[in-house]
């Protein structure tokens, strides 16, 4: 296989505090690609609490003119945005296959997919911000309007480093908040790149901010009283933390999407190469690195072995290979930590009695030896307590086939883990439809489809450990924003709901 992944000249990061680009720092650490550890794609400064305390700042002073901005206007901006990643997609797709590697196919969907989300804001900019109500008395006018919270920090992951921080910056930018975002330590160029388009789009300064880094800064945004809204997305430990830390502020909202052990439930009445099919597409596409990624494959007892067969053989096909190469079906994992936690769970799952039906595990071919390459690993293992791999994120090419007896058998395997994000179910019967549909918790979910394929016009979020009831895309207007009511009495007199006298004594 011939490297495709090539260097693009090496990039040099800034944080963006108000209007001030600030590259110099008393640290600055590296992006490398993961399919190819010797490449380094930028260098960046490591922001300190300092630097993101500055950040808020900023955007705290920003916020008044910001809040008083035509919402019109703040929604042409984002037409502008549109017309800058629409003239970039290419560019930006490659420099995320060279950062976070996945396939170049991914990332330009992924361009795309945050292109549809700043459409999305664009087009809700001229749309209701609220509700006209009845009133209880004729002579009275009421309404529910909805307004921003104030300054908002956004900590986004390295798997989906575009889309994700443009549905929580999106929304919220429309809504008339200011924002302080720092993206992954592990993509901070494809970050980067994202503020240069807002910038060259004529938002305002101070009205974006950027901090690079890792926890230290991340942790210094969610301890400043002045952040009103945190949107994380992210792992169960560090969003629990977020929350943790956050119940002490008496103004502050917090919408994490965390972590999942998401599935694929497989009837017998099933198309059975759909099934195979969405069974792929859910464990293996981005390396087993979504969210919504399918830890866990239930299929009907009934059909386990002619599916596991099947299953299998497909797997063996994918090629995991460069990013940049159009024959890869996936990339590398994003760096060495990731191949270690993937393998010890490859072992976890031997020394729980699992059946391994693919023992995959580091790809050692020379064209694989300077990145994080790994293959699948596919096993099968009955539901029981105190089975760790069946329960517990993965996040690699990791799968467990689960066999089940029944609806209702199918429902409680699901349903016994700590998460709730993601679930497909591949039948013909509209029946079990439903019932996995009421029965099962989870945020999103498919009927013949893998457990990935997210829309921007929906909700993205999850129950449990998943998340907590504040979704992003779609959803994240409800909240970055808070609702209030608003009465006009119409009347030269007051008369009040209820019944509720009004006489004043003269």
């Amino acid at each position: 296989m011939t490297q495709l992944v090539q260097p693009l000249g090496q990039l040099t990061g800034f944080h963006l505090i108000g209007p001030k680009r600030q590259q110099e720092a008393a640290q600055s650490f590296e992006s490398r690609s993961p399919a190819n550890r010797g490449q380094v794609v930028g260098s960046f400064p490591k922001g300190t609490a300092s630097d993101a305390d500055a950040a808020v700042r900023a955007a705290r002073a920003a916020y008044p003119d910001w809040r008083r901005t035509s919402r019109i206007h703040r929604a042409e901006l984002f037409d502008q945005l549109c017309q800058l990643i629409k003239r970039d997609v290419d560019a930006l797709a490659r420099l995320m296959a060279n950062e976070c590697g996945k396939i170049f196919n991914e990332c330009r969907a992924e361009v795309i997919e945050g292109l549809h989300m700043v459409q999305y804001v664009f087009g809700t900019g001229r749309m209701p911000t609220g509700q006209i109500v009845a009133s209880e008395i004729a002579e009275k006018d009421a309404f529910i309007r909805r307004k921003p919270w104030g300054v908002a920090a956004v900590i986004t992951p390295w798997n989906f480093p575009f889309a994700v921080p443009l549905w929580m910056l999106g929304p919220t930018l429309l809504e008339g908040n200011t924002t302080v975002f720092k993206p992954s330590e592990d993509t901070p160029a494809i970050g980067q790149k994202l503020i240069d388009l807002f910038l060259e789009a004529g938002f305002p300064p101070g009205v974006v901010n950027l901090v690079h880094g890792d926890h230290v800064a991340g942790e210094a945004l969610v301890k400043n009283p002045d952040v009103n809204v945190i949107l994380f997305t992210g792992s169960w430990d560090v969003g629990s933390r977020i929350q943790r830390i956050s119940a002490d502020f008496h103004d502050r909202i917090v919408a994490c999407e965390m972590g999942s052990k998401s599935a694929v439930i497989v009837f017998d009445d099933c198309k059975l190469d759909l099934a195979v099919a969405a069974g792929i597409l859910s464990a293996f596409k981005t390396s087993g690195q979504r969210c919504v990624s399918a830890g866990r494959l239930l299929v009907q007892r009934s059909i386990i072995d002619r599916f596991a067969e099947q299953y299998v053989a497909a797997a063996k096909r994918l090629q995991i290979g460069d990013p940049l190469d159009p024959q890869s079906f996936a990339g590398p994992v994003i760096h060495e930590g990731a191949v270690e936690k993937v393998l010890q769970y490859n072992d976890l799952a031997k020394k729980e009695n699992a059946t391994v039906l693919l023992d995959g595990g580091r790809m050692s071919q020379p064209s694989h030896a300077q990145g994080c390459y790994l293959s699948p690993f596919v096993y099968r293992q009955e539901h029981k307590p105190g089975v760790r791999t069946v329960r517990e994120e993965v996040f690699g090419p990791h799968v467990a086939l689960i066999p089940f007896h029944d609806l209702d058998d199918a429902v409680r395997i699901y349903n016994d883990t700590d998460f709730g994000l993601s679930l497909a179910v591949i039948t013909e019967d509209y029946r079990k439809m439903r019932h996995i549909r009421e029965e099962c918790e989870f945020g999103m979910g498919y009927v013949n489809l893998p457990c990935i394929g997210a829309e921007v016009h929906l909700p993205f979020g999850g129950v449990k450990k998943s998340g907590n009831g504040h979704p992003s895309a779609a959803g994240m207007a409800d909240v970055v924003t808070h609702k209030i009511s608003w009465t006009v009495n119409h009347a030269t007199e007051i008369k009040m709901a209820q019944g509720l006298k009004a006489e004043v004594a003269k």
